[in-house]
């Protein structure tokens, strides 16, 4: 395993460089949209302009690839999102910010489809699971040290937009230098959004409602910390407190589910994240520290819902439908994600700035009682027939993860005879 990490070590560096230059973006943008006095519905739309660029990206870069290769995909939108990011210097309007966070979101989600579609490929099934941990890891290390680069120069200049495109610009080097080869490409298959709710309501309403989740607390974030009072210093270590324990929680969470029902998991983690907001937001603490350690625990129980959800929804189908649905949940994943921050907006316009913390409650209330309704309707699945959790990036997070399903298709045909999750898995297919 030590030997497939030294081998991709170039790529993880390219992807800590490029987590990088997106945190600092994503937390910089909100913060400099409230300074130019952006409306917070406003702000919210352009936020949930990245993810409409995200579902698009995700969309053409499987074909882009197969037409031309990772390398040039990799190169031409790596050098199209540094760009992206110094449009907003140029035209400071909410408009342009809307467009160019569109054509960033594109760019990103392919930049992580070829990188991901490149890991995988330089491994085999009994160490890919690893590799994508320690991918992840990287991810969110990467994501919260971004956020304390906001303090080496006034969010009201224009020094912080070029470093982050630095950044981007520099994780190109990696990638175009790395000497593995390019994995081989085929075409990828679909499954409707209808077809899979049919076999599991609970993952695909509650993949689309984690999406709402964390695009909304990832966007409005840095907002509601400067509306809160909150120094750049501050603002930075509340946003990477958020990923922090996701990192943490992750583990054992992911192993608790593989113990009981799933769907119990699911419920208790979902009101517990709930719980750890209910505090501060009934009681009225408004002090720095304590809600950093309010969304740190939040964090570290939100993030793994979308692992979660995976499994939980893989549990319920066949061997030979894993594949395809994973690319089903990405894309409702990707529809929450889309409104999220506008509608987490909305809410903040409503009711004040505590409006932040009063919708991520109500989310994931939701979200809760959904999943109980849920265990009333079908009886678990056995311990013994359920899958093994596999630790997957949340794509509202900090990244557009390539769905399981483009994983799998842009590997050689000899790999992409198993599925990524469906590994390990018993067999439930009609006898």
């Amino acid at each position: 395993m030590v030997a497939v990490v030294i081998a991709n070590g170039a790529l993880l560096a390219g992807v800590a460089l490029l987590m990088l230059g997106h945190g600092l973006q994503s937390t910089l943008l909100g913060v400099r949209a409230s300074i130019e006095e952006f409306p917070t519905a406003v702000t919210g739309l352009i936020m949930s302009a990245y993810f409409i660029g995200f579902l698009f990206g995700s969309i053409v870069t499987p074909r882009m690839v197969k037409r031309v290769g990772h390398i040039r995909v990799f190169a031409a939108v790596a050098s199209l999102a540094s760009a992206a990011i110094l449009l907003h210097i140029l035209f400071i309007t909410p408009v342009a910010w809307f467009f160019s966070r569109v054509l960033t979101g594109l760019c990103l989600s392919s930049c992580y489809i070829v990188a991901e579609s490149w890991l995988n490929g330089a491994t085999d099934n009994a160490n890919r699971g690893q590799l994508l941990s320690i991918y992840m890891v990287v991810q969110l290390m990467a994501l919260s040290a971004g956020q304390f680069l906001l303090g080496l120069a006034d969010p009201a200049g224009f020094e912080l937009f070029v470093v982050c495109s630095v950044l981007i610009s520099l994780a190109v080097i990696p990638l175009l230098l790395s000497a593995s080869p390019a994995p081989a490409i085929a075409t990828p298959k679909t499954i409707s959004l209808i077809e899979l709710y049919r076999n599991s309501p609970l993952g695909v309403i509650g993949m689309a409602m984690v999406g709402i989740s964390m695009g909304g607390m990832f966007s409005m974030g840095p907002v509601f910390a400067r509306e809160s009072g909150f120094s750049l210093g501050d603002i930075a270590l509340f946003m990477a407190a958020i990923n922090l324990g996701g990192v943490l929680l992750q583990w054992p969470i992911g192993q608790l589910s593989d113990r009981i029902d799933r769907r119990l998991v699911i419920t208790v983690v979902t009101f517990l994240a709930s719980a750890s907001l209910v505090i501060p937001f009934s009681l009225g603490i408004d002090g720095t520290y304590p809600l950093v350690a309010a969304f740190f625990l939040f964090g570290g129980l939100v993030m793994p819902m979308y692992s979660l959800l995976v499994a939980h929804t893989n549990d319920n189908l066949d061997n030979d439908q894993m594949v395809a649905a994973s690319g089903a949940l990405v894309l409702a994943n990707g529809i929450g994600a889309v409104s999220g921050p506008a509608m987490i907006a909305l809410v903040m316009d409503w009711v004040g700035n505590s409006g932040f913390i009063l919708a991520l409650i109500g989310i994931h209330l939701a979200i809760g009682l959904f999943a109980l309704f849920r265990m009333t309707r079908r009886q678990a699945v056995p311990l013994d027939e359920q899958g093994p959790h596999v630790y997957i990036p949340t794509p509202t997070a900090v990244t557009v993860p390539m769905a399981q399903e483009e994983a799998v298709e842009l590997l050689t045909d000899d790999e992409a005879e198993l599925p990524l999750a469906a590994a390990n898995m018993p067999d439930r297919s009609p006898s």
